[in-house]
């Protein structure tokens, strides 16, 4: 991972969190009711731009792409999904931070003027993986 990434995790998984907690909301009321064409729209891009980045080692789902525009998903399909991908977001975020300097941390690899380690990395600081998994 770099830099660039990190940034692109914390947008998707943030944006996903966000997902998560309005259709949540939703989901309370009338877990069976039709998400709208429009969230739906954006909730599709959101799983197209997570599948891009997690890549096939970390995507929940081999055979998932998006949600079927013609067969609109209830709101308790959505959620089942974002929390499946919100889980496979913490697994890579587990798998690329480290305690160091007191801290939670992203190792990335530098670039020129980052002021890398001596293994070529720089540290972000972040928050604690939810759940280290192996």
């Amino acid at each position: 991972m770099n830099k660039s990434d990190v940034d692109s995790f914390e947008r998707l998984s943030g944006q996903l969190a966000g997902v998560y907690e309005e259709i949540s909301l939703l989901s309370k009321k009338a877990p069976n009711d039709a998400v709208n064409k429009f969230k739906l729209k954006f909730i599709n891009q959101l799983i197209t731009d997570s599948n891009d980045f997690l890549s096939n080692k970390y995507r929940p789902f081999d055979d998932f792409s998006s949600f079927e525009e013609d067969d609109i998903p209830q709101n308790s399909d959505v959620i089942f999904i974002v929390s499946q991908y919100l889980k496979c977001f913490e697994k890579l975020k587990a798998d690329n931070v480290s305690w160091k300097h007191h801290s939670w941390c992203w190792s990335v690899k530098g670039n020129e003027g980052d002021g890398v380690d001596e293994s070529g990395l720089v540290y972000i600081k972040t928050t604690q993986p939810k759940k280290l998994i192996g």
